[in-house]
């Protein structure tokens, strides 16, 4: 009898399985587990409330209320009672692209782009080279005065560049008058006032960008560098073959992110010029501005906020595709 029980017993241990058991504690052991994990995802929830909370209030819902207004007529009058604005379907979208403010801002933008992004990537780039491996003395110093203009506050820098090139008290203009030149009111002239915002914007970015190529130039194996010059690599073919192509990641990096700063930018002509001379400095951002909180249309300034918002995603996923292949 107790034979065919032991018999019994070992035929349902080998039917439930190696991992199975049989002890009568197993299951207040799981339950006990499951209630732990189960405290610790509501610990975990109730510490990401706070960050949830001002998500939902200051990001997400400002999102979703910006598209929607976007197809509204919502303007001053609606602030009190937004409910009362009227459903407008796409017309601010189609009354945009018949705007010549905004088409003007639109190719002010892009030429903000076309020309500020790849100087500032150009000359990070040959900045973090030579202070990665061709300046030995005083390389903390350099370093930091690259990237001073970075951690300072855009209005103060923007200030300081009206100050240097004001046309009668700045410091370009000292400079012209040692010379017995005139100098030519920078942000006063239609042709001169953008090339002189750009010129603001690289000065201000080249230390953002001159930090990543620092990385990523400190990542490239020595052995690699040593490789090639024993190869009779000259400083031209290494730069060429070798630290380029190890810095495409970086590069791709450095590049969309400083398109999105370009594509946003503000403060420089909001400071700086207030779009003029005759709407020659003004970008979608301040354009958008000005609709949004000077004139109080609301609904069309959303509008314009989410083509800005295709244009940079549309941008961005471009560069991606361009580089994604020598990035692997």
């Amino acid at each position: 009898m107790r034979t065919m029980t032991a018999k019994a017993a070992q035929a349902a241990e080998a039917q439930a399985g190696p991992g199975a058991s049989t002890s009568p504690a197993a299951g207040p052991k799981g339950r006990r587990r499951g209630k732990s994990m189960g405290v610790q995802n509501v610990a975990g929830w109730l510490f990401s409330t706070p960050f949830l909370v001002l998500f939902l209030v200051f990001m997400a819902f400002p999102i979703v209320a910006t598209l929607v207004m976007s197809f509204t007529d919502f303007g001053l009058r609606n602030v009190t009672h937004p409910m009362d604005a009227n459903f407008i379907g796409f017309e601010n979208y189609a009354k945009l692209f018949g705007d010549e403010k905004f088409l003007k801002s639109l190719f002010n933008t892009a030429y903000f782009v076309v020309v500020g992004v790849p100087l500032t990537i150009s000359l990070g780039l040959v900045v973090a080279v030579l202070l990665n491996n061709g300046i030995d003395r005083a390389r903390t110093f350099f370093r930091v005065g690259f990237y001073a203009p970075v951690v300072t506050t855009i209005v103060a820098v923007a200030v300081v560049w009206r100050f240097v090139l004001d046309p009668s008290d700045g410091l370009v203009a000292g400079l012209f008058s040692e010379m017995g030149l005139t100098a030519p009111d920078f942000l006063g002239s239609e042709t001169l006032a953008m090339p002189s915002m750009i010129a603001m914007a690289v000065w201000r970015n080249l230390g953002t960008v001159m930090v990543l190529f620092i990385a990523g130039l400190q990542a490239i194996p020595t052995e690699v560098r040593e490789a090639a010059r024993l190869d009779g690599a000259g400083a031209w073919q290494e730069f060429r073959g070798i630290t380029v192509p190890l810095l495409r990641p970086t590069l791709l990096y450095a590049t969309v992110i400083t398109t999105i700063g370009y594509l946003n930018v503000f403060e420089e002509p909001f400071v700086m010029t207030q779009g003029g001379p005759s709407d020659s400095t003004l970008t979608v951002s301040l354009n958008m501005y000005r609709e949004g909180f000077n004139f109080f249309h609301m609904g069309y300034a959303s509008a314009m906020a989410y083509v800005l918002f295709v244009v940079i995603m549309g941008i961005t996923v471009l560069q991606l595709r361009l580089l994604k292949d020598n990035t692997k």
